[in-house]
């Protein structure tokens, strides 16, 4: 059945919703540490606290979020304030003395460890550009720009994090140019640098050539330096929801540039490769881990339903459509809008479980830890109202 004015009239006023009344009023104000500062966003079901200790990268995640709901949504004092409590939390205790972000923290501040990815850093740069929109703070401003210097100098090989041992296989991810790229158009919100434009376009221009395979269409995660494939475990493993972020970040810069025809091409070509390769036919939802060619993938959690990627696909469907017209797209987007509001919502205490068996029985109970926070899912809720809005005062 094809989407209508209408349906997408409700699908606006529910993404809103949701957010506003469900998934934000979740996790605030009772995730501000009133005594540190930052958030304790580790918590069960029904928000009780499970482990105090704070997740730099989550950190950042949260304090963009906050501080793009004021930018955007409505100039609320305590989005502000409490976008304001992360990023000093991270300004005063998330850096080393060598400039990289620690990953793992206590509450006080204390480090625990550090990860040989920057993605903290990513995280810290998008948090003090939407604060800096949203302040006036010219510092902070001048301390995003700088942070984003240091993730193109680690992206580029120009600034050396710690060491990993690479042995006689080389290898490249996909996340370092996806990441990139939603970062600087993060900061292109916010922050003036004609250059953005330019890096972005490098960015997805190595995941089309080198990551994007056409010929057996998927999106790899890991390939060797020069594109080819690593035919053992782990360069065979394709993570469906990672990718299919990627391809709404690409859809997004397509929409950016005049609906740009050939960015439109490759991100629905990759959303066709791995929604083929990633949907579960037999109980719905996204599989974690597949293999290229459908052998054994290496980690037990292979077959489960984590709780992004079906935030993920809701958007890139969604944008999918809206920029195609094309009714397959808007069918995927109704059946893991459906799943995902079926089996990962909380119809009781709000917010989402991240963890399902793959016949979609809930796996555990926990709505944050070291990895989860409020970020995919209220991200989502944002990014789709507020893209439905644009749409439908165009039309």
């Amino acid at each position: 059945m094809p989407y209508s004015r209408q349906d997408l009239i409700a699908l606006k006023d529910f993404y809103s919703n949701q957010l506003l009344k469900d998934t934000i009023p979740f996790w605030f104000p009772r995730s501000v540490d009133q005594e540190y500062g930052g958030y304790l966003l580790m918590r069960d079901h029904d928000g009780s606290l499970i482990d105090d200790d704070k997740m730099v990268w989550i950190h950042g995640r949260t304090a963009w979020m906050l501080g793009t709901l004021f930018n955007t949504v409505e100039p609320k004092k305590e989005w502000l304030e409490w976008s304001m409590s992360g990023v000093d939390f991270l300004r005063q205790h998330c850096f080393d003395e060598d400039g990289q972000m620690f990953f793992h923290i206590t509450r006080d501040g204390r480090p625990i460890r550090k990860r040989r990815y920057f993605f903290s850093e990513t995280f810290a740069a998008i948090a003090t550009a939407s604060y800096a929109k949203a302040s006036g703070d010219v510092e902070v401003a001048n301390l995003s720009v700088k942070i984003f210097s240091d993730c193109m100098a680690y992206a580029d090989g120009g600034k050396i994090l710690p060491a990993k041992f690479s042995g006689f296989r080389p290898s490249k991810g996909i996340g370092v140019p996806i990441i990139m790229i939603n970062t600087a158009q993060q900061l292109r919100h916010t922050i003036d640098d004609n250059r953005y434009d330019e890096w972005i376009s490098k960015w997805i221009a190595e995941i089309e050539n080198d990551f994007v395979k056409h010929d057996i269409r998927c999106v790899l995660e890991q390939v060797a330096p020069d594109g080819s494939i690593i035919d053992h475990i782990d360069g065979r493993t394709l993570n469906p929801g990672h990718a299919i972020e990627g391809v709404w970040f690409i859809l997004h810069e397509a929409k950016h540039r005049d609906n740009d025809p050939h960015l439109i091409e490759l991100g629905c070509s990759m959303l066709d490769y791995m929604w083929e390769r990633g949907w579960d036919k037999e109980h719905g939802g996204i599989f974690y881990f597949r293999d290229i060619y459908d052998r054994p993938v290496q980690e037990y959690w292979q077959d489960m339903k984590f709780w992004w990627p079906h935030n993920e696909a809701i958007i890139a469907t969604l944008l999918a459509f809206l920029l195609t017209g094309n009714q397959k797209y808007a069918q995927w987007h109704k059946q893991v809008h459906e799943y995902a509001y079926k089996h990962f919502h909380d119809k009781v205490n709000g917010e989402w479980f991240g963890y399902l068996h793959r016949d979609g029985s809930l796996a555990q109970t926990a709505k944050g830890n070291l990895f989860k926070g409020p970020f995919h899912l209220p991200r989502q809720e944002w990014y789709c109202s507020q893209v439905l809005d644009e749409y439908l005062k165009d039309q």
